[in-house]
């Protein structure tokens, strides 16, 4: 479970000038624990925030939001959520948050292991596709509210699991590199 809500991250986020909102901020700190060996909270803040820091009550919040979702994707019982706006927002408002938690995932898979996207297994990079493809989706207008929120309710499902898989999958990347010297820049 994480700590605090949508409202309460994007606003601590707000107060600290970030560079992503709540959910992009979140599918930055989900790719990069996936992807970058040893990724601290100070790695998270200086890439979500401008100048790498926040205040103290700011920063108690997304050090709890670190921890809750480090520990979520460590543990065995597949507990990992992601941040999103909660259901009594707009499925409009959700399904954008739900297109930057993807772009925010695959940016902080780019600061890792997958710098180099030839060395990915074939099923990594289907998952990859999927997540670039749900990044882009958007509200059917011609489709009732109750069949937008069943294939929202799919694709967050879809997310979840993904990502509990792509850190499985990519735990021996993220140990070898460990043990050797970073590699260049990130691609983007």
């Amino acid at each position: 479970m994480l700590p605090g809500n949508y409202a309460e991250i994007q606003s601590a986020l707000t107060e600290e000038h970030s560079l992503a909102d709540a959910a992009e901020a979140h599918g930055t700190l989900a790719g990069s624990l996936c992807s970058v060996s040893e990724y601290r909270f100070e790695d998270w803040l200086c890439d979500i925030l401008p100048e790498g820091k926040a205040r103290p009550p700011s920063a108690a919040l997304l050090r709890d939001l670190y921890r809750s979702t480090s520990d979520a994707l460590f543990a065995p019982d597949m507990g990992f959520d992601l941040l999103l706006p909660e259901d009594d927002q707009s499925i409009i408002e959700r399904a954008g948050a739900l297109g930057l938690w993807c772009q925010g995932f695959l940016y902080g898979l780019g600061l890792g292991v997958l710098r180099d996207t030839s060395r990915m297994p074939d099923e990594l990079s289907a998952i990859v596709e999927d997540i670039t493809e749900i990044g882009r989706a958007s509200v059917d207008t011609s489709q009732s509210e109750e069949s937008n929120e069943a294939a929202y309710a799919e694709l967050v499902e879809f997310l979840r699991v993904s990502v509990q898989v792509v850190f499985e999958e990519l735990a021996p990347m993220r140990e070898t590199s460990a043990s050797s010297p970073s590699p260049g820049a990130p691609f983007h």
